[in-house]
């Protein structure tokens, strides 16, 4: 049964950085469905557009996967074809709820830090949420290590939270997302106190960002096939 998330309903008298404990992993699925427009479509079409691309025998990497909503979203689209998924997350948490959700023998999971994964052979990389809580610093080298090693033809699908440059843009896109999350059931105190909690944990970048970095690391062919307000996914094909 999935929990409400409530971590931020009463006042807190200190704000602690975001972290993706087990109090988090509790209620997720509720957080992450009231807090990230499209969601619920970027997941399922998220598989369907990789399991198109994954060829029989394929390898394919979840990078971020939390609790495996886009692995068992292209094991859906995948149907029986043959293939080895590896799910990957440094919050043990996260993981174990996945092991638990995911009962496939093509599916193995792994707890380790992203930027450590060895995708090599690799013919999709799922990113999904997760680029944005890495430090920016460490984001292009991640990137260009998943571009040196994945195969030919090789494909990514990265969904991020994204700002705007221009500030009237920014201005409103967030309070649309503001409003998003009240509509969704969230207080003024929780959307404010979550939000200082991922303040220096979460760093968005600009979709004009996400592009160069992607092209940086070999993946020429770039396309924005989602975006809704201040949230955004890209499908990338390395040469």
């Amino acid at each position: 049964m999935t929990l409400k998330d409530q971590l931020f309903r009463r006042k807190r008298s200190q704000i602690v950085d975001f972290a993706f404990d087990e109090a988090v992993a509790e209620v997720f699925p509720d957080m992450i469905r009231r807090s990230v427009p499209g969601f619920e479509t970027v997941i399922p079409i998220t598989g369907l557009i990789a399991a198109e691309s994954l060829p029989e025998g394929g390898l394919a990497f979840d990078l971020g996967c939390s609790q495996g909503a886009t692995t068992l979203a292209l094991l859906r689209a995948l149907g029986s074809k043959p293939c080895r998924i590896v799910a990957v997350d440094s919050s043990a948490p996260m993981l174990d709820r996945a092991a638990a959700n995911i009962e496939d023998p093509r599916v193995t999971f792994r707890l380790e830090d992203i930027r450590q994964t060895d995708v090599a052979g690799a013919s999709v990389l799922l990113l999904n949420y997760v680029l944005q809580f890495i430090p920016p610093a460490d984001r292009q080298a991640l990137l260009d290590r998943c571009g040196q090693a994945m195969l030919p033809g090789g494909l990514v699908i990265l969904s991020e939270k994204i700002r705007f440059s221009g500030e009237a843009d920014q201005a409103w896109s967030e309070s649309l997302h503001i409003a998003y999350k009240k509509a969704n059931g969230y207080s003024g105190l929780e959307v404010s106190q979550k939000r200082e909690a991922l303040e220096k944990v979460m760093l968005v970048d600009t979709e004009a960002e996400h592009r160069r970095r992607l092209e940086a690391a070999g993946f020429k062919t770039v396309r924005t096939w989602f975006r809704c307000l201040n949230w955004c996914s890209f499908v990338a094909i390395k040469d």
